[in-house]
Order: C-alpha cells, then sequence, then structure tokens
C-alpha cells in the first residue's frame, strides 16, 4: 500500500486552518478528533478479545508476549511492557518491548531504524524468542519493513502474530494470525501518528496486557492484587486492597500485610483463617490464581 494513500496520511479537512484558529478553537478540533478514537476501538473488540485469549493461552505453557515497533509505535509498545512488572508482580521477562534502534531510540529519533526487515528479526532472534511465545508487530502505517521483518520471522518458527495498525488492509495485517485495525483516520496534523493513532494504539495495549493478566489470576474483582508493595504509596495501596477485599479495617490490614509478605497471602490468611505457610501453600497449589485459592478445593 502506497504511503501517500494511507488513511493516516491524509490531509484533514477538520483542521485544515488550524493554525489560523484561536487557542480554544484549536484545542477543541484536537479534542474532538480524540473522541473518535474510542470508537475506532470499540469496533476491533472482537480481534482484541481472541489476542487476550491466545496470549493467555501462551503464558499457560510458558511463553512470552513481545511488542515490537518503530517510532511512537515502538516506544509505546515498550511503554506497556514496562508498566506490567510493578502493576502485575510478574517478571521483567513475560513482557517485552522493543523498539528499532534500540533503547536510546526511546529519547532520541531513529527513525530510520524502521526500514530494515532484517534488523527485525536480528532483534526477536537476540531476545531468544521461540515458537512458544506471542508477538505483537505495531504500526500505525501497517507497512514499516522492521515490523514485517519481525512478523515474518515469528511466523515461521510457529509463534502467535498478532498486527496492530491503524488502517485496515494492511501489509502486517497479511502475515499476522490475528489483525487489529482500529481505523483513526486523518490526523490533525497530517501524518503525525502520535496523535489518534498514537492513542488507538495505547488503549488498545492497555486492554491486551490487563486483559491477559485478568485471565491469568492477577486481579480480584477488579483490584490489583499483585501490586508490588515497594514504596510508600504502593504499602498503603497493598493495605487499602486487602481491607477492600477482606472487610477489615486499615490498621488489621497493615499488620497482615507485615506478616504475609504479600497482599494476596494476606487475603487468603484472613478470609481462610491460615498462616502464612498455610496461605502461601494454597496459592502455589492454586497457581497463584486468588479466586481458585479461595474456593474450598484450590
Amino acid at each position: 500500500m502506497n504511503l501517500a494513500t494511507l488513511p493516516t496520511e491524509a490531509c484533514n479537512p477538520a483542521s485544515e486552518h488550524i493554525d489560523q484558529l484561536s487557542t480554544i478553537e484549536m484545542l477543541r478540533i484536537i479534542n474532538e478528533e480524540d473522541t473518535k478514537v474510542a470508537a475506532a476501538v470499540a469496533a476491533e473488540l472482537p480481534q482484541i478479545a481472541n489476542a487476550v485469549d491466545a496470549i493467555a493461552d501462551r503464558f499457560e505453557h510458558g511463553g512470552r508476549l513481545f511488542y515490537i515497533g518503530a517510532g511512537t509505535s515502538g516506544r509505546l509498545g515498550v511503554l506497556d511492557a514496562s508498566e506490567c512488572p510493578p502493576t502485575f508482580s510478574v517478571p521483567p521477562s513475560l513482557f517485552q518491548g522493543i523498539i528499532a534502534g534500540g533503547d536510546s531510540a526511546l529519547r532520541h529519533s531513529s527513525e530510520t531504524s524502521e526500514d530494515s526487515p532484517e534488523q527485525g528479526e536480528a532483534d526477536l532472534v537476540a531476545r531468544a524468542f521461540t515458537s512458544r511465545d506471542a508477538l505483537i508487530g505495531i504500526a500505525a502505517s501497517g507497512r514499516t519493513p522492521y515490523v514485517l521483518g519481525a512478523l515474518r520471522h515469528a511466523r515461521k518458527l510457529g509463534a502467535l502474530t498478532i498486527s496492530l495498525a491503524c488502517v485496515s488492509g494492511s501489509e502486517i495485517a497479511a502475515i499476522a494470525d490475528i489483525a487489529i485495525a482500529p481505523n483513526t483516520g486523518p490526523e490533525v496534523l497530517t501524518g503525525s501518528t502520535r496523535l489518534k493513532a498514537g492513542t488507538a494504539t495505547k488503549l488498545v495495549l492497555n486492554m491486551i496486557s490487563t486483559g491477559v493478566m485478568i485471565r491469568a489470576g492477577a486481579v480480584y474483582g477488579n483490584l490489583m492484587v499483585n501490586v508490588q508493595t515497594t514504596n510508600e504509596k504502593l504499602i498503603d495501596r497493598g493495605r487499602r486492597i486487602i481491607s477492600d477485599a477482606t472487610g477489615v479495617d486499615h490498621p488489621t490490614a497493615a499488620k497482615l500485610l507485615a506478616e504475609a509478605g504479600t497482599v494476596k497471602t494476606a487475603i487468603v490468611m484472613q478470609k481462610l483463617s491460615l498462616d502464612r505457610a498455610a496461605a502461601e501453600a494454597r496459592l502455589k497449589a492454586a497457581k497463584g490464581n486468588l479466586t481458585t485459592a479461595l474456593r474450598k478445593e484450590p
């Protein structure tokens, strides 16, 4: 697909004279365009759900999730991957973000790096990517050579391949097992896909990582029971989660957390009247799933 014909590269008539508007009028146009993003993502919910279930299945069999992209797409993938360990207490190896040009490209533009499909493949090989893993190839245009190279390599191995583009019928969609394509249309600034396309990408990645971890049992109700209590803010959050899950007051929750060491262990101790060792054993038998651990027979 020719770059000039992509919807993401088209001129947006709504913002054609944005440089001549007052600040509030300028911002209103940006805001009005942003409101279209959620609907574009909603149209892709069936594909996003398929991706969540397929990745969760990979996790159950020892697989990992990789994000790969260039520029804004790569940065958003790295961001989502880096936020999963502190949110869900998973090892950094479980979610991995790869950006064309390496980590320095997170801060400094390295856009020429996206033109090499060979480098996309090489960067996956360097991470010991295997057939058990899943790869989300991210490219707003759906045609980035770096991402195409990575997806082709992953597909050749038999890994799960997912494409995330902001145009329909893209090149990356054609080679992916699951294609996610929120059609966000022309940007306020022509071709600046860090805007609506970037917002849509962030929303989709949030859904995928959150949905996968819910399926993996890292959430109890809507509580982040896998939270790592590594600073004062997170300790306080952990205490509040224990209180919400068990009904105890905050001083009791604080005592439970100190005794248990983790939020999930504290909840099991309180709800099942167990000591720490018994609670930990029950969680281990339930493979860390709190809902399962709290049943009579985990």
